[in-house]
């Protein structure tokens, strides 16, 4: 471990040209004195803790002789002395199920066996000058945090306050590869808590998406309708949820051209396509990812409705062939197949020598893993991930696009400017798989009534 393993933050702040808090004698005594008894009720067992419990155990069989040491990681500074809010390392709130409340600086220790132990730092005393006088930890600054005893009830797991960790010769931790990689393989195949927790997410994602539809007529009257878009969808996460899972894509016009549009200034317009890409994180930190793009009048042009169903056709292909067995690289390839048909039906491919020419219309892959992160299990081996097989209980999504920039002299003028994705997110089962976004519309006529009624209703 680092010299700051047990550090709640990664910079040191120069507070000497801040106003103090006194520090007298009889200042210390008179805030320390004449607080009400803290009575500490102890909480339930999160759903998620016996889930967790067995994923350290499986972890732990893969370095059988070995203490495992994943930190949850430090605040990270965003300019001076303030910071981004806190969000733990993914496998760390794995491995624990402890998600949004989860404190910086913890540390999760799991010894050979899978026996764990937890370490953070436990709230200030109020005999302690840090109760009141600690900006970054203090109870006058951030309000109350848990105690040991509290923390061990809610994971169902021993801990210890963060200075009794102390770093031992042989621990392996995240920075090592091999835990990184067994700790993000970990995550391949989801239990029923983690679905459970992706279907609640994309629900209230779902909500999100007509609260923003029916803001149209506000966005559409704002230079910078985008951002109208993108401040409803993250009120709603903010509400049901602990934040939005990655920076919502508010692509309107032309901008749905740019594959990861997240500026969110630009304007609204009547007649153009708005291409939502935005997923609700919850306080478990499981994210969803939905895709969808919509005419914002309402009703879709000729060539928008042909690009559409176009990429639709992609995404079913792509879906159809689901199952367990198939190689994950092959949902990719199937929604390829369809993107090359249609590009080279409308005229716009070279003839063909081998080249994947319409690869120019839609350059990033069709799916990626879905959990805690919104691009999960990153650091899986290529064999097990890309060149894997699908198993029951994996999750991920598919959205297949299509992209015309508005200077791309290729194709048509009537396509330039025309950008479409469509994602879902869907999980593996026993013979096929279940998409946890269905209820959200897809089809062309279905999205059209969709966005005509949000519309009527804000009116």
């Amino acid at each position: 471990m680092t010299e700051q393993a047990n550090a709640t933050h990664e910079a040191e702040i120069d507070n000497s040209n801040r106003s103090t808090t006194p520090t007298s004698d009889n200042f210390l005594d008179y805030i320390s004195s004449h607080w009400a008894e803290r009575v500490d009720e102890l909480p339930a067992e999160l759903p998620a803790a016996p889930y967790a419990k067995l994923r350290r155990e499986r972890l732990a069989a893969q370095f059988p002789a070995t203490r495992l040491v994943v930190a949850a990681g430090q605040l990270k500074q965003r300019s001076n002395d303030t910071f981004y809010p806190f969000r733990a390392h993914s496998a760390f709130a794995h491995l624990t199920g402890w998600g949004s409340d989860s404190e910086p600086g913890a540390i999760l220790t799991i010894e050979p066996g899978g026996a764990a132990k937890l370490y953070f730092r436990e709230r200030a005393g109020r005999d302690s000058d840090e109760f009141f006088a600690n900006p970054e930890i203090g109870e006058f600054w951030i309000g109350p945090r848990p105690s040991l005893a509290q923390v061990a009830a809610l994971l169902g797991l021993e801990t210890a306050h963060l200075d009794e960790f102390v770093a031992a010769d042989g621990d392996l931790t995240l920075e090592d590869d091999s835990l990184a990689r067994a700790a993000s393989e970990l995550r391949l195949t989801k239990d029923a808590f983690e679905i459970s927790e992706l279907q609640a997410a994309v629900d209230v994602t779902a909500k999100g998406f007509t609260e923003v539809f029916a803001s149209f007529n506000e966005a559409t009257s704002h230079p910078r309708g985008e951002r109208i878009v993108e401040s409803v969808f993250n009120h709603r996460a903010r509400l049901d949820g602990n934040e939005v899972g990655y920076e919502t894509i508010a692509a309107a016009g032309a901008h749905a051209c740019t594959l990861h549009w997240i500026r969110n200034d630009g304007p609204v317009r009547e007649g153009d396509l708005l291409l939502l890409d935005a997923g609700v994180e919850l306080d478990s930190l499981y994210t969803a990812d939905i895709t969808r793009t919509v005419p914002i009048s309402g009703t879709f042009t000729e060539p928008q409705r042909r690009v559409y169903e176009a990429v639709l056709d992609a995404a079913d292909a792509a879906r159809a062939i689901v199952k367990p067995g198939i190689r994950f690289g092959d949902v990719h390839d199937a929604a390829m197949a369809v993107i090359e048909r249609y590009t080279r039906e409308w005229g716009l491919l070279p003839e063909p020598d081998g080249t994947a020419y319409h690869r120019r219309y839609m350059v990033h892959g069709t799916s990626h893993h879905l959990g805690l992160d919104v691009h999960d299990c990153a650091q899986a081996k290529r064999e097990l991930y890309l060149d894997g097989k699908l198993e029951p209980g994996m999750v991920f999504t598919i959205e297949p696009g299509l992209y015309f920039q508005p200077d791309d002299l290729t194709v048509p003028e009537e396509l330039r400017g025309i950008g479409v994705r469509i994602e879902d997110d869907i999980v593996v089962t026993e013979d096929g798989c279940v998409n946890l976004s269905a209820e959200i519309p897809r089809t062309a006529d279905d999205v059209e009534r969709w966005i005509q009624s949000a519309r009527r209703r804000s009116a």
